[in-house]
């Protein structure tokens, strides 16, 4: 009997750990106008294409919850991290709020990790990329998790925010910091705005698998230089899997005037990101989500055909402030 129950303990375990995403596979963005969007990602910064791709359908209605699409994708990929671009032939949503601020909860990036932050900044100079922050800030020793980064935000073509990040020695994931001659080594993290950490890291935690990976409290001139919001206060918690980029809760403590994410809000809409994770077990996943009332933008788990994308079967679903994740099963 006693062996018995310790058999259906192990199981139980073992299903339990397994109905957990391995981490994110890449990063999703919603792009206006293709061809000057990867002009963009392969020249101005160094991206190189794995695969572009037309796709449409019933099943790809039915993953995005949005009928009547066509739309063409572009994987890209820096160093060992991967985004893709999606740009929506047959609709065409709305365009980013000029207004748009990182502490509204819409907000989303990529933190891109370079080598030397003056060279990297320089370059994009030449370019005469849109500033978010005033400059490349340097974080003070009064926020001792984050002290010595260097960090800059700017703006894609259609608006969208990038960081550069530059971390210090003792900081950041030791990859980083491998000798070679490239200014932009990869993707470090996606950061999004959240209303509050205890909420999210019940979903991303408890109910994906990720691990807590770090926390810091920022504030500060250079912080608010940083993210041009004035009297930026964070709360900043750091969340990774397995493998792939972390993702990186931003809860503005002040001022808390950010925005919600629009309850109308479209695939093709231009704040429409996607961050994309695989999983082992996307059956029980699936069952787990919809057991703990997440919203689904999928009507169900949708298979993929054979020789469309890089993924199985899949679905999508919006966090608890309404940002969207992709969970596939990888070919």
């Amino acid at each position: 009997m006693k062996k018995v129950l310790l058999i259906f303990l192990v199981l139980l375990c073992l299903r339990t750990i397994a109905q957990k995403v391995n981490g994110v596979d890449a990063i999703g963005i919603t792009v206006d106008e293709m061809d000057k969007s990867l002009a963009f990602y392969t020249s101005v910064l160094p991206f190189e294409k794995i695969f572009d791709e037309e796709v449409y359908g019933e099943e790809f209605e039915k993953l995005k919850g949005l009928f009547g699409i066509r739309y063409r994708k572009v994987r890209l990929k820096l160093g060992d991290e991967q985004i893709e671009l999606t740009d929506y032939i047959t609709s065409g949503g709305k365009s980013i709020p000029q207004d748009s601020k990182s502490n509204d909860l819409w907000f989303q990036h990529i933190a891109i990790v370079v080598s030397n932050m003056d060279s990297a900044y320089a370059h994009l100079r030449k370019y005469n990329v849109v500033h978010v922050s005033t400059a490349p800030q340097t974080l003070p020793k009064t926020i001792p998790a984050a002290a010595g980064v260097k960090a800059f935000y700017f703006r894609d073509p259609d608006g969208h925010n990038l960081e550069l990040i530059y971390f210090p020695a003792g900081k950041g994931n030791p990859k980083w910091k491998t000798k070679n001659d490239k200014i932009f080594l990869g993707i470090d993290h996606t950061a999004i705005g959240i209303s509050a950490t205890e909420q999210s890291a019940s979903f991303y935690n408890e109910l994906l698998g990720l691990e807590i990976a770090g926390e810091s409290f920022n504030y500060g001139r250079e912080q608010e230089h940083l993210n041009n919001v004035f009297g930026a206060s964070l709360h900043i918690t750091g969340n990774k899997g397995e493998e792939g980029p972390g993702v990186e809760f931003l809860e503005y403590m002040t001022p808390k005037t950010g925005r919600t994410y629009p309850e109308d809000t479209r695939p093709d809409d231009l704040i429409h990101w996607e961050t994309l994770f695989t999983t082992n077990d996307l059956d029980n996943l699936f069952k787990k989500l919809k057991s703990n009332d997440v919203q689904f933008l999928s009507s169900s788990i949708i298979s993929i055909p054979e020789n469309k994308l890089l993924y199985k079967r899949g679905f999508y679903v919006r966090d608890p402030d309404g940002h969207v994740l992709g969970i596939f099963e990888r070919r």
